[in-house]
């Protein structure tokens, strides 16, 4: 069983595996947390053993007050003094702003909609994936338009809930490269546990590469034709298409993803093609219609086509 325990403490959705800087200072707090309740759970065990066990007879007042006094007031008063004043002093450094980059994440039933605004470039709109450069402070601005969601990556920082019509901060570092998961951890409906998200870290020059590439547009293809056909793009934006729409995710460089569905399933044709078809089934209450009555090859055709998106 402890084996088994240990290893949920690894991974791209581990607390106790820090990839960032606030990540590794809440791990820390946490450890030092558990020895001091480990302390204070030592010395009442081992005070009921002795009185119980291995102390005959009965004790005067004066000792009872004192065992009371020393144990139950002024032991457990310095180590929670102590631990308060050892979390409040991590606060300001875990707040200090961002250094330049600025990502709005909207938490929307049942994805999230990115919208990254670096200094000196122009926004850049994207779904349900989150790039960012490995040592730089990277601020996020955190909304909703429905219903309470929480936003929070394990592995880089602590969580914090994203409220209708209040804008909420938190501020990261990743600290080393690698791709991480992130997930809604506030009940938000019926898909609520089919709401997670991608965090790719990359080194700052590979990042900065990425921000400023435009978008390729793929040769014209059946899909693209099927897409318009259908009405994808009165929900969906394409970058350089007629797809226009907000109301769902922004499809520009879908191909690049790695989830499809906000972390459901691999971003595979075959995925995708199920995915359009059997919306209502894989992530039930999302405001996208399944596409039941398009054909299975159609359904590729347009998955082949958002794959080329880059």
């Amino acid at each position: 069983m402890a084996a088994g325990a240990l290893g949920a403490c690894s991974g791209i959705q581990s607390a106790l595996d820090p990839a960032g800087h606030e990540a590794r200072e809440v791990a820390t707090l946490f450890w030092v947390m558990l020895v001091g309740a480990a302390v204070v759970w030592t010395a009442v065990i081992g005070v009921a053993v002795y009185a119980s066990r291995l102390k005959s007879g009965p004790y005067d007042d004066a000792v009872g007050h004192r065992v009371i006094l020393w144990g139950g007031v002024a032991f457990p008063t310095v180590v929670l003094a102590g631990l308060l004043v050892y979390g409040l002093g991590l606060m300001p450094k875990l707040r200090e702003p961002g250094e330049g980059l600025r990502i709005d994440i909207s938490g929307e039933q049942f994805w999230w909609r990115v919208t990254y605004r670096p200094k000196d470039g122009a926004a850049v709109a994207s779904a349900n994936e989150i790039r960012i450069p490995v040592g730089e402070r990277v601020e996020f601005a955190l909304t909703s338009p429905d219903v309470i969601h929480a936003f929070w990556i394990p592995s880089l920082g602590g969580k914090v809930d994203m409220i209708p019509g209040r804008e909420n901060r938190l501020v990261l570092k990743a600290e080393k490269p690698g791709a991480y998961r992130g997930a809604c951890t506030e009940f938000c409906g019926a898909s609520h546990a089919l709401m997670a998200f991608s965090v790719v870290a990359m080194e700052k020059p590979a990042f900065e590469a990425w921000l400023r590439a435009q978008p390729v547009v793929p040769p014209k293809a059946k899909g693209q034709d099927l897409f318009a056909r259908h009405g994808c793009g009165a929900c969906h934006r394409v970058s350089g298409r007629d797809a226009k729409g907000e109301v769902g995710p922004d499809l520009t460089r879908f191909g690049e993803r790695a989830t499809v569905g906000a972390g459901l399933l691999p971003n595979t044709p075959e995925n995708v093609a199920r995915f359009i078809r059997e919306t209502d089934v894989l992530k039930p209450k999302s405001k996208m219609p399944a596409y039941g009555a398009l054909s299975n090859e159609d359904a590729r055709e347009i998955a082949h086509w958002l794959g080329s998106l880059r």
